[in-house]
């Protein structure tokens, strides 16, 4: 597979798996890539079945709470949430699609589990989902409005004579025009103002409330408005979320985190000034901008620039390696749950409203590394979790086998990295090998009782994983 394909899929993907390089291989970088963009199109009834061991995630917030009417509070639907959205990770066809709702989630991000929105949570997931690939302005608003954000960012307590300032400053400093880009303090305090009378009933839905909305005149960054009424205030802050969605460093920051997602922790300068132009050119439309990135020269010259986070990293072990969900039931699936929640980086779990960084050095520690390693063996060998399901390690032998401990070393690296092993790493993995009685290199025949073709063989495999070339997106 050429180099440049085989850079799309793994940063427009969770990580390759043997089906998805063919498919690549066969369609073409540019139809794959248009495929990934209209999701609507591509069958995932695999996903399908298994999020129906999942059922309260399609729950609406009425329900959750008839259900729970004696347990409110409860955290049961958070949970099947995060296995949810694991699992659509791992084993949807819809990858790039499924990149952009956690890329949405963590920028407008609720965190979850909360006992602030444990019944409208999952509700607002779906909002997230039914705007992925639509225009960010109607993200936005919907996202703004929504119970879940309104009682996280404290926005339902706001009213006019006390405006809680948690959800306007967060909607300009982190939601859309960023930091250091000329707000000022009474500008936050419009933006608090334009919000209040927005929040929650005792139905836990979203409801405006006029008697709390400040009425008199507001401003925001060239955004103003006498604001007469409290009438109007449900109409202003439509607008007022509007015009923040296409202001032009709303644009600038939404391009920059794209490209800081997509091609480098440090964005290229001329990339986000393109990517923001296209941005706007289009009404706040995403396709047109994921398209402009992922032909850019700036992306095609990026190999190399961005690190797997441990998410990123588990998902992608369990895709390479062809592991599939319990045959039946939950255990296995709840394993990778707590998995990835030891090793820091479980989905929608961050807890202050800045989304989950994004750079190499937020995640570099010795105890980071050893858990990404644990769970390569863990996995591989099928130590934990026991009840996931998958083809045995043996398969990746190609039959004739190779002859030699070096070439067998070599196949391996190919099926889990799509690239050869480097001759350091032949040695290293031999010299794992080897004991007192038997030195191993890269040269030794592979004989039928030799160790890298039995009992060994989950240990090499977790070895390649080790590597940098793994952990690369």
């Amino acid at each position: 597979m050429d180099a440049q394909t085989l850079l799309l899929l793994r940063r427009a993907t969770y990580g390759p798996t043997p089906a998805l390089l063919a498919e690549a291989q066969k369609m073409g970088r540019k139809a794959w890539l248009d495929r990934q963009l209209t999701p609507a199109q591509i069958p995932d009834s695999y996903v399908e079945g298994i999020l129906g061991r999942f059922p309260r995630v399609k729950w609406p917030i009425a329900k959750i709470r008839q259900e729970y009417a004696k347990n409110f509070g409860s955290w049961d639907v958070m949970l099947e949430l995060t296995r949810a959205t694991m699992v659509r990770a791992i084993w949807s066809e819809r990858q790039l699609f499924e990149l952009m709702v956690e890329f949405w989630s963590n920028h407008l991000n609720v965190t979850c589990p909360s006992g602030d929105v444990w019944d409208s949570r999952a509700d607002y997931d779906r909002v997230i989902r039914e705007h992925t690939f639509g225009r960010f302005g109607d993200l936005l608003v919907a996202a703004s409005l929504h119970p879940a954000m309104q009682s996280y960012l404290d926005n339902a307590s706001s009213t006019k004579d006390h405006p809680n300032e948690n959800q306007g400053r967060e909607l300009l400093e982190l939601h859309t025009v960023g930091v250091g880009t000329g707000y000022t303090e009474d500008d936050v305090k419009d933006s608090a103002r334009i919000l209040t009378g927005f929040g929650t009933d005792g139905s836990g839905e979203a409801t405006y409330r006029p008697k709390r909305h400040f009425v008199g005149p507001v401003g925001v960054l060239g955004f103003s408005d006498p604001n007469p009424t409290a009438e109007g205030g449900q109409e202003l802050a439509v607008r007022y979320l509007n015009y923040l969605a296409r202001h032009e460093n709303t644009a600038r920051q939404l391009a920059y985190k794209l490209c800081l997602r997509f091609v480098a922790d440090n964005p290229p300068a001329a990339l986000v000034t393109r990517l923001a132009e296209t941005y706007l050119a289009n009404d706040t439309a995403i396709v047109p901008v994921l398209r402009e990135l992922f032909g850019s020269r700036e992306f095609a010259t990026s190999s190399g620039q961005k690190l797997r986070r441990p998410y990123e990293d588990l998902v992608a072990t369990m895709r390479i390696l062809g592991m599939k969900p319990d045959a039946k039931g939950t255990e296995g699936i709840e394993s990778l749950h707590w998995m990835i929640l030891d090793m820091g980086h479980c989905p929608l779990y961050w807890g202050p409203p800045n989304g989950y960084p994004d750079v190499a050095s937020a995640w570099q520690s010795p105890a980071g590394t050893l858990a990404r390693w644990n769970s390569h063996l863990n996995i591989a060998a099928r130590f934990w979790p026991k009840t996931l399901v998958g083809p045995n390690l043996s398969a990746m032998i190609p039959n004739p086998r190779p002859a030699t401990h070096g070439a067998l070393i070599n196949v391996l690296s190919e099926r889990l990295l799509q690239r050869k092993a480097t001759q350091v790493q032949q040695v290293a993995i031999c010299d794992f090998l080897s004991d007192e009685w038997h030195r191993i290199t890269p040269a030794s025949p592979v004989k039928k009782d030799s160790v890298i073709i039995g009992w060994r063989l989950p240990y090499v495999v977790s070895l390649l994983l080790d590597s940098p070339a793994h952990a690369l997106r």
